[in-house]
């Protein structure tokens, strides 16, 4: 039996109603946040986790507080959105703007474009692999709730699928993607 990863993106935030870039700002869930995760929750009756894993941001804590109440969890820096940068806080406008040529080559390939004082596209995609895998050695053949973040999810689906199209793979606020590693070894997507 495999290791089953239910990744969970947090509700959704005023900063995401509005645009705004919220990678590593502690910005809590939204009332519509509070009730897409109600409602998340719901779907939930009847599901076991063996081990709950959050990000450190307020917005994945209230997340995982209203599907997992008092539950014991662990709390993991190593899964906090990408910092942004001098994009955190600004709306997509607001960038064009102030940022647009680097904005652009960096919305057309993270990887290659670089953003100031942010996380480096590799840097982040390395933290999160080294969550994701401290996660899975722990968990062997058990079913894990991480409650994180949509570029979270992205870097991890993009690296496995080994697509750079990371993007594509931004899931919707309060959504589930189940992720099942059947391997003994180091994860596919590390190599």
């Amino acid at each position: 039996m495999g290791t089953k990863l239910v990744l969970i993106r947090h509700g959704i935030t005023e900063w995401n109603k509005q645009r705004r870039y919220c990678g590593c700002r502690d910005i809590g869930l939204s009332e519509q946040g509070k009730t897409q995760v109600l409602r998340l929750r719901n779907k939930f009756k009847g599901f076991e986790f063996d081990k709950i894993y959050c990000s450190d941001r307020k917005r994945a804590l209230e997340t995982r507080a209203i599907l997992f109440g008092k539950r014991d969890f662990v709390k993991m820096e190593g899964l906090r959105e990408i910092d942004f940068g001098v994009l955190e806080g600004l709306r997509h406008d607001e960038i064009l703007k102030k940022y647009s040529k680097l904005y652009k080559k960096w919305l057309a390939d993270p990887y290659k474009g670089r953003i100031p004082e942010a996380e480096p596209m590799r840097l982040f995609k390395k933290r999160v692999q080294g969550a994701i895998k401290k996660i899975l050695q722990a968990n062997r053949g058990k079913t894990v709730a991480v409650v994180c973040h949509g570029g979270v999810i992205a870097i991890f689906v993009s690296s496995l699928l080994k697509s750079r199209n990371f993007w594509r793979y931004v899931p919707s606020a309060a959504s589930v993607t189940i992720i099942e590693h059947r391997g003994k070894g180091v994860p596919l997507w590390e190599k």
